[in-house]
């Protein structure tokens, strides 16, 4: 998939993305990078909401996983189980969430799993910057079951 079929695909089947603003700026399967503006995703203080930062930090890491089944061939499902964010500055201008591929030992385990018991888990590290600083940083455990 090329970054716009990942675009609307994001958009189609996460309407809260499309909401958010998100935009994909980088969609291979060794990494992700997605970007939002800050106006959809204003707070109080006129900074990003601590739920929008997250947010975007899963969709990235989601996409990462979902794009990289894909290039194995294997259509799957994928949903969040677990996350934990830390939030390092505020977020003042539009921000990126770039999800990190997982180690090739984890990944190769990941496939395994799956093909054997068709379920998975594969822990998935993204972080969020905004002006060239990173903001927050998000450690995703993402569930697969074999479609």
């Amino acid at each position: 998939m090329d970054q716009t079929a990942v675009e609307r695909y994001l958009h189609d089947h996460i309407p809260l993305s499309a909401a958010m603003g998100a935009r994909v700026l980088s969609a291979i399967p060794e990494g992700v990078v997605l970007q939002a503006p800050l106006e959809p995703n204003l707070n109080h203080r006129d900074t990003a909401f601590g739920g929008s930062v997250a947010a975007m930090a899963v969709l990235a890491g989601w996409t990462l996983v979902h794009i990289r089944l894909r290039a194995e061939g294997m259509e799957a499902r994928t949903v969040i189980q677990r996350s934990d964010v830390t939030y390092l500055h505020p977020v003042e201008e539009a921000f990126q969430a770039a999800a990190e591929a997982p180690d090739p030992e984890a990944w190769t385990r990941f496939l395994r799993t799956l093909e054997r018991w068709g379920r998975a888990r594969i822990q998935v590290e993204t972080a969020v910057t905004c002006q060239g600083r990173e903001v927050a940083r998000l450690r995703g455990e993402y569930v697969t079951l074999r479609g």
